[in-house]
């Protein structure tokens, strides 16, 4: 049989025997219109929320415009709004105080905050020699040269000649802050070399020996007060607190100030034992002068008492004597003779007679002797 004779006998999924879909009907000009009017209401639905959108974000982009205007001020500062580079107000005006405040955004506004009270600090070491930080927090020492590297080292010059090392920390706080900020470019950097200038001006001032050691406060005073003299004179707009000094002999002679250092130690630890000794026997001496003294005056004024009392004894026997003369003299020597022979056993006194006559003196030489316990009866 041929092929004619079995038409379905091919392959099945041969293209000649695959059905053919029917073809998309064509819109006819009568439906036209209506697929143009659904096109074009879909585009203006998105068109319209398109829209909303972008006012939405447009309202929040200006609500975070003028929201990034907000600033807070701290208690211990005060701010200024600076509008297009120029303060906004005049006087008293242009500073704000703690609290929340609001400019115009960047670059309108901008604002300039100045910490009021709080301590700056800053710190000099133009006169310092060459140390990193890692060998000063160890405490270490730079390595002992055979001369001062100036490339490389500060140093200042003291009035007698001498080279050493100077460093100064300043504190300070800002009083006036329109003039400290507005004044100057960097008012932080105007107050270092304003330190650094006072370094040299008080070594210069001050030889070697009152800097390191003789007179290290009125070295560091003279510092204080050169700062505050170029202070006042450039309005800086602040005001000192003490400042921190450390000077310091160069590396390579430090052992020779040391020994000069030792040197001084011991000469005053001698001369004050020569003190300590002198003002010993100084108060010893005064104490024996004082008690010599003492007793020259007790003994002054018992013996005036004496010659007192005899003065009046006597004036009180000057009747006595003019009835007897002669009695009242033999009476006086008698007297006297007994207070010289006072620790005499036996006493034997012979008075002249009234009438010129010889005395007469009688001794028992044959007396009984003594006994214990008896005492000699007058």
């Amino acid at each position: 049989m041929s092929e004619h004779d079995h038409p379905h006998s091919g392959p099945p999924d041969h293209p000649s025997a695959r059905p053919v879909a029917p073809a998309s009907p064509m819109p006819s000009p009568q439906d036209r219109p209506f697929v143009e009017d659904a096109g074009s209401q879909a585009l203006s639905a998105a068109l319209r929320s398109s829209f909303t959108i972008v006012k939405v974000i447009m309202v929040l982009l200006i609500f975070l415009f003028f929201a990034s205007g907000v600033f807070t001020v701290g208690p211990q500062e005060r701010a200024v709004i600076l509008r297009f580079g120029k303060a906004r107000g005049a006087g008293a005006e242009q500073l704000l105080g703690p609290g929340l405040h609001w400019a115009w955004p960047y670059p309108i506004d901008a604002v300039e905050k100045i910490p009021i009270g709080q301590i700056q600090t800053v710190r000099s070491t133009a006169g310092w020699y060459a140390v990193s930080p890692e060998m000063e927090a160890a405490g270490e020492q730079p390595e002992a040269l055979p001369s001062l590297n100036p490339a490389r080292e500060g140093y200042t010059l003291t009035a007698d000649g001498n080279i050493i090392h100077v460093r100064a920390s300043l504190r300070y706080r800002i009083t006036d802050p329109l003039s400290y900020t507005f004044s100057f470019v960097a008012a932080s950097n105007v107050v270092q070399n304003a330190l650094d200038n006072a370094l040299f001006y008080a070594s210069a001032r001050f030889k070697v020996d009152r800097i390191l050691r003789d007179d290290v406060a009125a070295f560091k005073e003279t510092i204080r007060a050169r700062v505050s003299q170029l202070i006042v004179s450039q309005n800086l707009g602040i005001v000192l607190d003490p400042a921190d000094v450390e000077a310091v002999a160069p590396v390579y002679v430090r052992p020779a100030f040391n020994e000069v250092l030792a040197a001084e130690q011991d000469k005053n630890k001698s001369v004050n034992a020569a003190r300590g000794y002198e003002n010993a026997l100084l108060s010893r001496a005064q104490g024996e002068a004082n008690a010599i003294i003492n007793q020259g005056q007790a003994d002054r004024s018992s013996l005036v008492k004496a010659a007192a009392a005899e003065a009046r004894y006597l004036n009180d026997r000057v009747p006595e004597y003019r009835r007897d003369p002669h009695s009242f003299q033999q009476r006086l020597l008698t007297e006297t003779w007994m207070r010289i022979l006072t620790n005499a056993t036996d006493k034997f006194i012979m008075l002249e007679r009234g009438n010129g006559g010889q005395s007469e003196l009688r001794l028992l030489l044959s007396r009984e002797p003594q006994k214990a316990g008896q005492t000699n009866q007058p």
